[in-house]
């Protein structure tokens, strides 16, 4: 069989998850809503990409919450038969000395604007495969070291090696994060010098060709966050496949550690975010890491009133952006409001059918929602229940929380539970909602139905964040701590408000304080006292920070600094 994009040449995206839409359960968080912004944008731009990624048919889990705030995880299963379709090609990879058959799905993004990106969905639930390895591909990030990288060995070499049999022709490779890294090794195969052509002492391996079609992003600024095996478990699961010499070279001498890997075997090496960029060059020294700083795929993120308000004063908006800075003088006040209120009673709507809970619509809503897990710090609200309701006494807001913790996360899982008896606690004084199972359609709700967007990470460890950059492609402004995207994106008192100082590991205690005063002294009198420059800020939101952190700016980035050489 022939494919619609075989004859096009292509940069090949590889990432362990990708957002495809809400209901197909192949994303986690935040680094799968990215690839698939990603490569709707690259769709949009009609930018030559494929997609590689695994087909996770269990996804990454479901998730309850019970009467005492515990989380509940039940697999997410899903088909891919009625969304995607089979591929002819097989592929098979090495592990613990057998041969594993990869099969694929194809899965195409479309555009509104008639462009493509195809997405390849790696698939070993074959006959051909034992039963262990029929499950390879069923739970995103499920399993321990052993099935983690025997998944990686799959999305890398498994990946390469499909792409090469369906006949596409790729120009780079992108690794989004380390998990494919292994690609490497693949490409090191294939680009072996032939044995005549060797001298004495010279690599078997031609390196520098293949960091000429490598490029790395990562995601991660804390060293716990990457993929490290030992290299007895490396070498019993991928055999002899290449030389321990030159994955101790390429991977480090004591771990191997797949994001070194990356590092060592990419000529553009990237951070997601000005800030973070710095903090991996501190991580790892030597290798040269420039900043790429994220978008959001505004179509995918504005809310339906917001869209139609952009589609009848900034027609064009949805394929350029950046027209948007033209918001904060063509929108009128009372439009701008009108659209805030549909898409705050969406939200209540979703609320009462997922609670049993009736959000006021007249009070000042704060949304708060994210992977759950100790550094995102959610609980940082909740610091000093006593000065919280002082807060709320005088001027009343409510909350609206949502996030999943990763079943391996106990304290995230504490967290969520902690959440729970807070909102117990308060009850009577301010109305808190976590709404369960958070998804892409969910997300985009919370990030167009609250009125401020709060987010409180411990810095230096979020390396971007994007849920404020959804919120402010639907006027919402941030109360945030200054990390990641913010430090970039905070202009304070006109796009939101910065949360303490930015310091590197600097005390809870001082940034609840802040978050307090801000909230007292500016947030919640400007939204009862001022409406009209309240709204003249939401205007502001759309016009400094939707504008410029979309996903169509951050790849035309791609393209000229990385992918055109």
């Amino acid at each position: 069989m022939t494919y619609s994009f075989e004859h096009i040449p292509r940069i090949a995206y590889f990432s362990m998850e990708i957002a495809l839409r809400s209901d197909i359960p192949t994303y986690a968080g935040g680094l799968g809503v990215l690839a698939g912004d990603t490569l709707r944008a690259a769709a949009d731009l009609s930018l030559p990409m494929v997609g590689v990624t695994l087909v996770s048919r269990l996804g990454y889990f479901r998730q309850t919450i019970d009467a005492e705030g515990r989380q509940v995880e039940e697999p997410e299963a899903w088909e891919p038969t009625g969304c995607a379709q089979p591929l002819d090609a097989r592929v098979c990879v090495p592990i613990e000395g057998r041969r594993v058959w990869v099969g694929g799905w194809l899965f195409v993004l479309r555009s509104a604007l008639e462009g493509t990106t195809p997405v390849i969905l790696l698939d070993t639930d074959l006959p051909e495969n034992a039963a262990a390895d029929r499950e390879i591909t069923s739970s995103l990030y499920g399993g321990d070291d052993e099935y983690r990288l025997k998944q990686e060995i799959v999305l890398g070499i498994g990946g390469a090696r499909m792409l090469h049999a369906l006949g596409i022709d790729v120009l780079e490779y992108h690794m989004n994060e380390g998990h494919s890294a292994l690609l490497v090794l693949e490409l090191l195969r294939r680009h072996a010098y032939p044995e005549n052509e060797l001298q004495a002492g010279e690599p078997r391996y031609d390196i520098p060709r293949v960091r000429e079609i490598c490029n790395f992003t990562t995601h991660t600024p804390v060293q716990a966050g990457h993929d490290q095996f030992e290299y007895a478990l490396v070498e019993r699961v991928l055999g002899a496949f290449i030389e321990p010499t030159v994955l101790r070279q390429l991977g480090g001498p004591d771990r191997f550690n797949l994001t070194r890997l990356a590092l060592n075997s990419s000529e553009h090496v990237n951070g997601v975010a000005k800030r973070h960029a710095e903090t991996s060059r501190a991580m790892f020294p030597g290798y040269r890491v420039s900043a790429i700083t994220n978008g959001v795929h505004g179509e995918t993120w504005t809310s339906p009133p917001f869209a139609a308000l952009y589609d009848e004063q900034l027609a064009g908006w949805r394929n350029e952006p950046a027209l948007l800075v033209r918001a904060d003088c063509v929108l009128r006040d009372e439009a701008v409001w009108r659209a805030h209120e549909q898409a705050k009673a969406a939200l209540r709507e979703r609320v009462r059918a997922a609670c049993g809970i009736e959000l006021d619509p007249a009070r000042a809503t704060l949304g708060f929602a994210r992977r759950m897990t100790s550094y995102k710090r959610a609980d940082l609200l909740f610091s000093d229940l006593t000065r919280l309701r002082s807060i709320a006494r005088k001027m009343s807001f409510q909350v609206v929380l949502s996030g999943k913790a990763h079943p391996r996360d106990k304290q995230g899982k504490l967290l969520i539970e902690l959440l729970h008896a807070h909102a117990r606690e308060l009850s009577g004084d301010i109305q808190i909602v976590y709404i369960p199972n958070y998804d892409m359609n969910l997300a985009a709700l919370l990030v167009a139905g609250v009125d401020i967007w709060l987010n409180t990470p411990q810095p230096p460890l979020e390396a971007s964040g994007t849920s404020g950059m959804k919120a402010a492609f639907n006027g919402v402004p941030s109360l945030s701590v200054l990390d990641g995207w913010w430090v970039e994106g905070c202009i304070e008192g006109v796009t939101g408000w910065a949360i303490g100082d930015g310091e590197d590991s600097g005390p809870t205690q001082r940034d609840a304080e802040s978050l307090y005063t801000k909230l007292e002294q500016q947030v919640l009198p400007l939204y009862y006292s001022d409406r009209t420059r309240f709204i003249h800020m939401m205007k502001a939101t759309i016009a400094k920070n939707a504008f410029y952190f979309n996903a169509h700016r951050m790849m035309q980035r791609y393209a000229v600094d990385v992918y055109v050489k």
